[in-house]
């Protein structure tokens, strides 16, 4: 199983496994507070794409396009994830305010489709 959790939230037993997926580190956190198992700045969309999809956040729909197309060609970035999620629970975090409509969401979807094949 796999869900998406802001870093804000309180921290549950039930997260399982938590990764970090945003490639900045949240603000008004500190490092010493986030409990987590690993922060993946790597599985994250690139810079550029962070950068124009501030400039653009009308264009969802061609943001989760490109986005798709980065995790794909970064397959060594999500790759060692799929056992993770086939075997115990992953908390995807992110300081977003609506996790499954920004890239915590894509990711998570796109993590499952992987993990059934």
């Amino acid at each position: 199983m796999i869900q998406c959790k802001r870093v804000y939230e309180a921290t549950t037993e039930s997260d399982g496994y938590r990764v970090l997926v945003d490639r900045l580190w949240p603000r008004g956190v500190k490092k010493a507070d986030l409990i987590m198992d690993e922060w993946n700045k790597t599985i994250t969309p690139s810079t550029e794409l962070r950068k124009w999809y501030h400039a653009n956040r009308d264009q969802f729909s061609v943001f989760k396009g490109m986005y798709l197309a980065e995790l794909e060609a970064n397959r060594e970035a999500w790759l060692p994830l799929i056992p993770k999620i086939q075997n115990e629970t992953v908390t995807l975090l992110t300081a977003e305010k609506d996790p499954e409509n920004q890239h915590a969401g894509i990711l998570q979807a796109f993590l499952i489709q992987k993990a059934q094949k």
